[in-house]
Order: structure tokens, then sequence, then C-alpha cells
């Protein structure tokens, strides 16, 4: 069963900011003169309320309003992120939303066409998904023969070489590695050789209002917006923009190189 941790922290926060409040206007005044006459301690619910809220809520803030860490558990965005890979994702860069109702209270960007962004899985909302971005509200997006048509345009990729995986990623090792312009941005992708395109249905979507087209940069390995669907703007969690940690045990632990990689 998944854990939701921004309602663990908004209940830790209002069970130990209640438990103080509540101390505070009726008990600590009275309490006072008999602690000084050494007759009488804080209690120590209280103490440990009165410690851990300011730390909580700190952390729900910065969770919930400027930056999450998550990690990266699949092959599927390969090779700009491997597996084990520790991220930050940017909360605030399509708006500021509440924790938990994930409303938005503040709007301050809209997504990028290229932008990698991290959501709510659509089939089961619980479950976060990292993807590309590749059809914006209104484009006519296709794929065919491995390559992508946006309003009937195709996107510019050029072979790179053979991609050579290491520990957990070892298996991708031989695929076709290119680098795709997609939003006025490179970036690089996989594709195996003699692997039929990973799609469902025709191959053709139109992106309604107010929801976005999402592609892992491993083509034939990523369960994305060609077999499910479109994600919803209120899905979106923010943008990934950095690497900060790598761990994976299978490549001897940690990748000190991938450290501090800002994610294109």
């Amino acid at each position: 069963m998944s854990v939701d941790f921004a309602t663990v922290l908004v209940l830790l926060s209002a069970l130990t900011g209640g438990i103080w409040l509540f101390d505070r206007l009726l008990f600590a005044k009275r309490r006072a003169a008999r602690m000084a006459r050494g007759e009488a301690r804080e209690p120590v619910v209280v103490e440990y309320a009165r410690s851990l809220f300011p730390v909580i809520f700190i952390v729900l803030l910065v969770r919930s309003f400027i930056a999450e860490p998550f990690r990266i558990p699949s092959s599927s965005m390969m090779p700009t992120l491997l597996i084990g890979d520790f991220i930050l994702v940017n909360k605030f860069a399509y708006g500021l939303r509440l924790p938990v109702t994930h409303t938005r209270i503040v709007p301050l960007g809209q997504p990028e066409r290229g932008d990698v962004v991290v959501f709510r899985y659509p089939v089961n909302p619980r479950q976060d998904y990292i993807k590309r971005i590749v059809g914006l509200p209104g484009d006519q997006i296709a794929y065919r023969d491995k390559t992508i048509y946006i309003n009937g345009e195709p996107v510019a990729a050029e072979p790179v070489g053979r991609y050579i995986g290491v520990g957990s990623g070892r298996d991708m090792t031989g695929a076709l590695l290119q680098r795709e312009r997609l939003g006025g941005r490179e970036h690089q992708i996989l594709q195996r050789d003699n692997t039929p395109a990973f799609i469902r249905g025709d191959g053709s979507w139109r992106v309604p209002e107010g929801h976005y087209f999402v592609m892992g940069d491993n083509r034939d390995n990523s369960e994305d917006s060609r077999f499910w669907g479109f994600v919803p703007e209120e899905n979106l969690v923010g943008k990934a923009f950095v690497v900060w940690m790598n761990w994976d045990s299978r490549a001897g632990g940690i990748d000190f190189s991938r450290i501090g990689m800002v994610i294109r």
C-alpha cells in the first residue's frame, strides 16, 4: 500500500501544532508559576509537540511549495535519467498547489514542450510517474516508424551511436542512441532495433485542452501516453531539474559523476 507522505505531514503538523496551541491557550500560564517553584514541569507530550511542530511544518512547506525529492525506479527515462537517480522536482514551476487536495492557488507558469515532469499517474493517482512532455493542449500528435510528428511536422532526430549501459541499465547496451530536438531543446533518446513501435490504437492523438501528451526517452521501454492516454493539468506535480544523488547497487553504489547533473 502506498503512503501519501503529504497527508502524513499535514496530519502531524495539525496534531503537534494543535497540542502546542491548546496547551499555550489553556494551561501554560497557570502552570508557569508552579514550574517556577519546582512543583510542576511541562508535560512530555507538550514538550515533544512544541519541539517537533516547527520542523514538521517547515518540511511540509518546502516539500509542498519549493522542491520535492523523488527516486527513479525504472529505465523508462534512459539515457536522461538512470535507475537509482534521486532527483529534485521544482514544485512552483507550474503554480503553487495546496498539499493533499492539489488545488492550484497561485498560477506561475505553464508546462513547455520538452519539459521533464513528475505527475500523478492518471490510472492510479497515488502513483507518481516521470516523463517528457511532447504534446501541448490542442496539438495533433502522431507516432509512426518510431518518429514523432507534431501537427504534421516530424521531430528532428539524428543518430549518435550505440548506447553502453551500466548497472541496472546494462540491458540497454547496444540500443540506438539519438539526439532529438523538441521544443527548441536537445536531449537524447534510446530506441531498440527490430522492436515494433510501442503504441496502442492508430498512432495518432489530438491532445485535449487542459491535458498533455508525455513520452519516456527510452522509447521502446516506456509505458506512457501512447498506451494510457493524456495527463490532466491538475495531475502535474512539478518540473524535474537536477539529480542530487545516484545509488545503484548493480553499478557499485554511488555514481558521483551524476551528482548535480541538470536535467534537460
